[in-house]
């Protein structure tokens, strides 16, 4: 039997858009949202976003005008350890669902805090997942996104965590009023300063041009596929042919299934 009432807890943060480079919410948290907020009326689940960090910025109020009633911000300063206040904020709440992005867009992005908060918690963790199927008989089923559109079914029990890939819904728009209406509760723990991060130094990252590699293709199957694939991974490849190299492939490819003569 699952819970009377559902909790999910969604973890939030501040963005930053990659062109701009301003303050908005972040995608895959907004995606972790949006999925807390998709689930069925029938599982009766209740949805409580959290931020740890400043309660002042104004890209949390986006959050609010995906329809949420509030927001709970644990206040602490860019120097202190999230998980210092999350972990025993999250211990007092016990939510069934604790929904994170895959990474921050702002600061450390490391990716690190689902695994830290579930390593604390003891409770198990699913990373990149695009959709929560159903649940029931206290257990979920989830779909977890894997490269070139594929999709792992994973049942997990609950409660857990679980990281909300870019392949999940996009989220709904943000309504202007509802972002300026709702309630932002702060809230002070105590805190405690990041050490290992007081050790570090920080510099702006500078870009490095990649050496290309130089495929051939024997086929006009094969030079089609390179011609249309899309670059897996980080390393790039670079097809030295004509510029109406996939048109001529296509072409290629047909004659040689005897669909056209030249």
């Amino acid at each position: 039997m699952q819970p009377d009432t559902l909790n999910i807890a969604v973890l939030v943060s501040e963005g930053q858009h990659p062109v701009s480079g301003r303050a908005r919410r972040a995608h895959q948290d907004a995606c972790a949202l949006e999925l807390a907020l998709s689930l069925p009326t029938s599982l009766n689940g209740k949805v409580s976003a959290i931020h740890a960090g400043d309660p002042e910025q104004d890209a949390l109020r986006d959050y609010l005008g995906m329809g949420i009633d509030g927001l709970t911000v644990l206040k602490q300063t860019a120097e202190d350890d999230a998980l210092a206040v999350l972990y025993p904020y999250l211990s007092e709440q016990q939510p069934d669902i604790l929904l994170t992005g895959v990474r921050a867009e702002c600061g450390e992005g490391s990716g690190l805090l689902p695994y830290l908060l579930a390593e604390r918690l003891g409770w198990p963790l699913v990373t990149g997942i695009a959709a929560i199927e159903s649940i029931e008989n206290d257990e979920a089923s989830l779909l977890q996104a894997l490269p070139r559109g594929q999709r792992r079914r994973i049942r997990v029990k609950l409660p857990f965590v679980a990281s909300v890939e870019s392949a999940a819904a996009e989220p709904r728009q943000i309504a202007f009023a509802r972002a300026r209406r709702g309630n932002i509760a702060r809230l002070t723990p105590a805190t405690e300063a990041d050490l290992a991060r007081a050790e570090w130094t920080l510099s702006a990252a500078k870009s490095r041009p990649k050496r290309l590699k130089v495929s051939t293709a024997k086929t006009a199957a094969d030079r089609f596929k390179q011609a249309t694939a899309k670059a897996q991974g980080g390393k790039g490849q670079i097809i030295r042919d004509d510029p109406q190299a996939a048109a001529k492939a296509i072409f290629d490819l047909l004659v040689e299934e005897g669909v056209l003569r030249k």
